[in-house]
């Protein structure tokens, strides 16, 4: 519902794009208000469109409770499926993951999303994936697999920048142990990211399972080279 119409939709290497005709689609934060460009919120449909699914076969209140109990624009209620995701000054829609996708860091529960969004909020992130891995005192550790933007340098004195920004904007318990930079992420064809593959990296062990349909598996090969450096 979210994709380029071929030939008149201008592409973005990592974007969904924007919303074909009769999806009214919009970025709204917990209370249902817009968000800015490139913050990160909660992606909702506002209206009905062509299509839609109309309630669960037999379970009527949980069609209500799963996809239209979350947020509310202006006091009505709009379809919200779980997806975190941030709008450009384009207009154009990125797709970030799952909000319910947590880190269990020392007893305390955080979304990858908000991370994410903190990361991508400094000047000089184009784009970020967050993961857990596992800690013996912690439970779980942060991890961060950051794209910098064109010009920019991945520093010792940068890791610190992008650290000292996710405590500003979320907390001290959101700091990530470990940022990596990466000059791309692993992604599938439609463009959403494989956190799946991150987590194995993050943690130090082998890639497993289906990779067939990875974009790119070079990316993944320099991300594995350079966590075996």
């Amino acid at each position: 519902m979210i994709s380029p119409l071929p030939g008149a939709t201008p592409t973005k290497p990592g974007s969904c794009t924007r919303p074909l005709p009769g999806i009214d689609v919009e970025v709204v934060d917990k209370q249902g208000r817009t968000c800015k460009p490139n913050v990160g919120g909660f992606l909702v449909i506002r209206r009905p469109w062509p299509s839609m699914l109309r309630t669960v076969w037999g379970d009527p209140d949980r069609y209500v409770k799963n996809y239209f109990s979350e947020i509310q624009i202006d006091g009505h209620p709009v379809y919200f499926a779980g997806d975190g995701a941030r709008r450009d000054a384009d207009g154009y829609f990125w797709v970030m993951g799952r909000v319910d996708d947590v880190i269990n860091v020392a007893g305390h529960r955080l979304g990858t999303m908000e991370i994410e969004s903190a990361l991508v909020g400094h000047p000089d992130v184009a784009e970020a994936a967050v993961v857990g891995r596992p800690d013996e005192l912690k439970g779980q550790a942060v991890v961060a697999f950051v794209t910098l933007r064109s010009g920019r340098t991945g520093t010792p004195e940068t890791k610190a920048a992008l650290a000292a920004h996710v405590v500003k904007e979320i907390g001290a318990l959101a700091r990530p142990e470990e940022i990596r930079f990466t000059d791309a992420l692993p992604k599938t064809r439609s463009g959403k990211i494989m956190r799946r593959l991150l987590k194995e990296i993050a943690a130090g062990g082998q890639i497993k399972g289906d990779t067939t349909t990875l974009e790119d598996m070079a990316v993944l090969n320099r991300l594995s080279q350079s966590d075996e450096d």
